[in-house]
């Protein structure tokens, strides 16, 4: 027998001990331009955490958007925990897709976003309507990145529906947690030594801040022209 061969019954008969971070590692079909479409379709959640929520932090510093990051990650957290509990395995499509290895009840890509998508509703609903209009928009990227999990083969549709359901009510417990609990520590945090050394602070008592910063924006530089 060869060198070759002896490898490959080696290696067929010891179970894998490697597994893949399956962050950004999203199959489609070659040559499915629409599973493309879908594909980076899923990748939204990985985008709003890495590039709007670090951004978010670096540049803003706002309590209301930590909180917010906080929900999310507790989100994540909880799917984990009832992905394990179930333990219902995902579609036999999972196999080409290196996938079996995770559990698929509920789907945590639909969870995250409907979580994201309940909570800046609620969030912007008394703001600037260019708030609301951007919230409005996250409802039918929510829906498709559901159909971007089943298309794909990642999940059954009783998965990315399970998904949406503890997303939304998830999403709505959060926002009233931190809207009506945790918000009366805002003040005290902002005054913390850390909060004035981190900048943090809140503004989620400001209908417009877009403009309530233009208009300071302005404000300060009249001010500085003319001093």
């Amino acid at each position: 027998m060869s060198g070759a061969g002896e490898y490959q019954e080696m290696a067929e008969s010891v179970p894998p001990v490697l597994k893949a971070i399956t962050l950004t590692h999203v199959r489609y079909r070659r040559g499915d331009p629409l599973g493309l479409f879908l594909a980076w379709v899923s990748l939204i959640p990985v985008f709003i955490s890495l590039g709007g929520f670090v951004s978010h932090f670096l540049f803003r510093r706002e309590l209301q958007g930590i909180c917010f990051a906080a929900g999310l990650l507790v989100s994540q957290f909880l799917n984990e925990l009832i992905k394990h509990s179930v333990a219902q395995s995902r579609p036999a499509y999972c196999e080409l897709l290196e996938a079996c290895d995770s559990h698929g009840w509920p789907s945590s890509h639909s969870q995250y976003m409907f979580f994201f998508a309940t909570y800046l509703s609620l969030l912007v609903m008394r703001r600037s309507p260019a708030s609301r209009v951007m919230a409005a928009v996250t409802w039918p990227l929510a829906f498709l990145t559901m159909l971007s999990r089943v298309y794909l083969g990642y999940h059954t549709v009783a998965q990315v529906f399970a998904g949406a359901v503890v997303g939304l009510v998830f999403g709505a417990l959060w926002y009233w947690i931190v809207n009506t609990m945790l918000v009366e520590y805002f003040p005290m945090i902002e005054e913390s030594a850390i909060g004035r050394w981190l900048y943090i602070k809140d503004t989620s008592h400001i209908p417009d801040v877009l403009k309530f910063e233009y208009d300071n924006a302005r404000a300060a530089r009249k001010k500085v022209a003319t001093d």
